[in-house]
Formats: C-alpha cells, sequence, structure tokens
C-alpha cells in the first residue's frame, strides 16, 4: 500500500519568494485551464484535450508577454496543476456516476487560499542532498527536520503551505510487502463518545480530550483581535496568522491523540469493530462543536488503513444497529432511550447495564467478534443500603450519599 510521510521545511527569504512564485503559476494555469474548458462546455464543444491545453498555456503562453513569467518556475509544477484539474473532473463525474460519494465541480482557485501546493515529480531531476536538504528545481536547497527515515525511494514530492504559513513536505511511498504483525488473541468492540472519546467492550474507557474546548478562550481572544484590525492592513495579516497557528495546535494535537489511539489498538487486537456513525448528520445537531472537536471521522480512517497495513481485522456495523437498545447479557431489545439515561437495569434478567460499555459490547457481537459480556461491567442489580448506612456526618448534619455503579 501507499503511504503519506510529511516532514517540515524551513526555506528561507528568497526561498520563500521562489516558492510564492511556484504557487502562483501553478494556480494560474490550473484557472486558465478552467476557463477554457467551461467556455468549451458552455459553446456545447468537446473538452479541450490535456495535451493541447498544456501546449496552449504553457509552451506558448511563456512566449507571450502576458504570461512570460511562466517561466521563472519549473515546467514541471505547471503540468502537474493541469494533472489536478483532469483529476478534479474525474473524481466530478464519478461522483455523477455513482461511483465515488458526491462531490462539486471543479471550481477556480484564489490566491487567498488557505492551503497553497506545488508537486514536482522525478522529471522534475529534485534530490535529497547529502547534507539532508530537499533541493528543488529553480527553488534551491531547503533545509528540512527529517523525524524519520524514508523506508524507499519516493519518485514525486508535494511542497505545501497552510493557513498558519507553515511548510511541509510531502513524500508518497510504497511500503514494504509484509508489515503484518505477530497475531494476537484480542478483539474490541468500540463505541465512540462525546463524554468519554471511546469505550471499549473489554470495560476500558478513553477520557476525551476535548482539545477545542480547552482551547476556546485563546481562540476567542484571536478571534477578537482579528476581528479589530482594518480589513487589508499588514496587522489584520499579523492577526489572521495568529487565529491560523491557534487553530493548526489545536487541529495537531487532536491529529496526534488519534495516532497513538488507534496505533495501541491495532497492535493490542486482532479483531476491532466500530460502529459506522452518521458524523454529517450529528454535525448539524446542537452537539456539533462536540462532534467535530471528537474526530470521529479521522479516527475511524487511521484504524482502517492501519488494519490493512498491520495485518488486522476491521468490521464496521451499521449505524442503525440497535447497540444501545439491546441488552449484551441476554439479547432482550427494550427500545430506544434517552441521551440523559447512562445506566439501566434489564426488566428481563436484571443485569445493571451502562450505555457506553453495553453499546460496545454489541457492536463486538454484532461485527461477529468473540467477545464476552462478563468483562463489560455488568452485573445483578445493587442492593440498597439501609438509611443508617446511606450517610455521613459532618458537624453534626447528615449527608445522604448517593449510590450508583461503575
Amino acid at each position: 500500500m501507499q503511504l503519506r510521510y510529511a516532514f517540515r521545511m524551513y526555506p528561507n527569504g528568497p526561498q520563500r519568494s521562489a516558492l510564492a512564485r511556484a504557487f502562483g503559476c501553478a494556480r494560474v494555469v490550473y484557472n486558465d485551464a478552467l476557463r477554457a474548458r467551461e467556455t468549451a462546455r458552455a459553446g456545447g464543444e468537446a473538452f479541450p484535450k490535456t495535451g493541447d491545453l498544456s501546449k496552449l498555456l504553457i509552451t506558448e503562453a511563456k512566449k507571450t508577454e502576458e504570461r512570460a513569467w511562466l517561466g521563472e518556475v519549473s515546467a514541471v509544477v505547471l503540468q502537474q496543476s493541469l494533472r489536478d484539474l483532469d483529476t478534479a473532473y474525474r473524481n466530478f463525474f464519478d461522483g455523477l456516476k455513482g461511483k465515488r460519494p458526491r462531490m462539486g465541480a471543479p471550481r477556480f482557485k484564489s490566491r487567498k487560499d488557505n492551503r497553497q501546493a506545488v508537486r514536482f515529480t522525478a522529471n522534475a531531476r529534485w534530490n535529497i542532498t547529502t547534507g539532508g536538504d530537499l533541493s528543488l528545481p529553480k527553488i534551491g536547497d531547503v533545509r528540512v527536520k527529517w523525524s524519520r527515515n524514508l523506508p524507499s525511494t519516493p519518485s514525486t514530492v508535494t511542497v505545501i503551505k497552510d493557513a498558519a504559513g507553515r511548510y511541509s513536505c510531502s513524500f508518497v511511498i510504497e511500503t514494504e510487502a509484509d508489515e503484518t504483525l505477530p497475531e494476537v488473541a484480542g478483539q474490541v468492540g468500540i463505541d465512540l463518545g462525546l463524554s468519554h472519546f471511546a469505550i471499549l467492550s473489554d470495560g476500558t474507557k478513553i477520557d476525551s480530550p476535548r482539545f477545542l474546548r480547552r482551547a476556546e478562550k485563546r481562540l476567542k481572544r484571536a478571534q477578537q483581535a482579528l476581528s479589530r484590525k482594518a480589513r487589508g492592513s499588514s496587522n489584520r495579516g499579523k492577526a489572521r496568522l495568529k487565529v491560523a497557528r491557534a487553530h493548526a495546535k489545536v487541529a495537531d494535537a487532536r491529529r496526534e491523540f488519534h495516532h497513538q489511539l488507534s496505533t495501541k489498538i491495532i497492535r493490542e487486537n486482532q479483531a476491532v469493530a466500530v460502529e459506522d456513525l452518521a458524523v454529517k448528520g450529528l454535525a448539524r445537531t446542537r452537539l456539533a462543536k462536540s462532534v467535530h472537536d471528537a474526530g470521529w471521522s479521522a479516527f475511524t480512517a487511521m484504524l482502517e488503513y492501519k488494519a490493512v497495513r498491520y495485518g488486522r481485522t476491521l468490521v464496521k456495523i451499521g449505524r442503525f444497529e440497535p447497540t444501545s437498545q439491546v441488552c449484551s447479557q441476554c439479547g432482550v431489545k427494550d427500545g430506544p432511550k434517552p441521551l440523559n439515561v447512562r445506566e439501566w437495569t434489564c426488566g428481563v434478567c436484571g443485569a445493571v447495564l451502562g450505555r457506553d460499555i453495553n453499546a460496545a459490547v454489541n457492536v463486538a457481537k454484532a461485527a461477529g467478534l468473540a467477545v464476552s459480556a462478563c468483562r463489560a461491567q455488568v452485573g445483578p442489580g445493587l442492593v440498597p443500603a439501609q438509611r443508617v448506612e446511606a450517610g455521613t456526618h459532618r458537624d453534626g448534619q447528615t449527608a445522604v450519599v448517593g449510590i450508583s455503579s461503575l
């Protein structure tokens, strides 16, 4: 399988200017090609082919006074921009045919877009120097912070500038043929939630970090400072950068949490079951901010590709499976329950069921995993304590202590 390795880049002043020219030229060629195809479509003509667009918008355009500056960047970058447009159209038409989820038609790019990127193939003759720098044509040797070694020689590199002004280089690598981990006996079902990020069928509860909620005050102050700056001023640009960096810090922390947890679960279990949640629907409710803060889709995507990479089994059960309505002990379905009901007693077998752990066990069972409900912290109902045992005395006053299950 193919994996993407990303590393931070630290270009100097002239190199940042050269990268800005590359971003701008690639954007102009993309927009020119999109305009040519939309004009042909509006006129009822056939779409121009990529080869014809390359000759017209790159080779011939460089000879004109209006587009002479296209020659200041590598031609490979401009060719890849046309290929990106081809991919965008292909994905759009595949969505209309039902071959993939629907997506919008290609749109024009703006210099104000949060993300700018250019791609260099082997034809551009880029390389990694003996000193560890990334040598790019017409840009120079850019310093890179390597956090790990590349397992093989990549054929392409993508240079990215994000909204926070950070530069990174991304390599697509073909992984080794066999990275399968030794088999283990563990099998686990996962119920994703908000009060706890994940509840496992063995009773383990992983607290929700709530990175966005914890950073709300800092984000609010940065956004308020941005709103007070005059539009078009340099101070507004600096304030916008502070907001983007604050959001990037939250996103990076969430991504790191997802990576560590997904890797731990995949390494410790041979089979993993997870529910296919309707995240888009939940994001339209009053819980939208908490749902986005949790990042369930990104987490399940990590579980999916790591299971393939390391030879594990990942099973997704349907989102309409009544995991919160069925007793994991006796299998009786007793109907839906409001969200505030976190614990109840089964009317048939008398087991006291915790909503989340019971759902995790049912997720595993629905996926066909051999899990036992005996470790899911369910059991017979509690015996009410006597009144004399249900309180403590402090300064002569009786304080009632509530009794609840785990």
